[in-house]
């Protein structure tokens, strides 16, 4: 495995889940305490919990506990280096599809003088 997609194995991994996805949307918006998180899932709370672990694992979230309260939060710059990745990959795309429009342009115009 190389050591640079180490961190990016980590993000995608977190979020190929849609309940890890679904947590990630919610504290876009703001902080939530676990129990909120959890509320929407049929699922015990130590399942819920295995996937917070995973999200701050991959450093998208963290927590914080308060009493008896587990708050989590958003962490925006690892979604940031999925978002680079993801923008380099278009951008060779890009000037894949460049290329080749190009050289069809180039052979279509081979074929009008013939």
């Amino acid at each position: 495995m190389d050591k640079y997609n180490e961190p990016l194995d980590t993000i995608f991994h977190a979020l190929a889940d849609p309940t890890r996805r679904a947590v990630v949307q919610r504290l876009v918006k703001g902080p939530a305490p676990v129990k909120e998180l959890a509320a929407p899932y049929d699922m015990a709370l130590p399942s819920f919990m295995k996937h917070i672990s995973v999200l701050e694992q991959a450093g998208l979230i963290a927590s914080q506990k308060q009493g008896r309260v587990r708050t989590c939060t958003f962490n925006p710059d690892k979604l940031a280096a999925a978002e680079q990745w993801f923008e380099q990959q278009r951008a060779i795309w890009a000037s894949r599809f460049d290329n080749l429009d190009t050289l069809l342009t180039t052979l279509q115009g081979e074929t009008d003088e013939t």
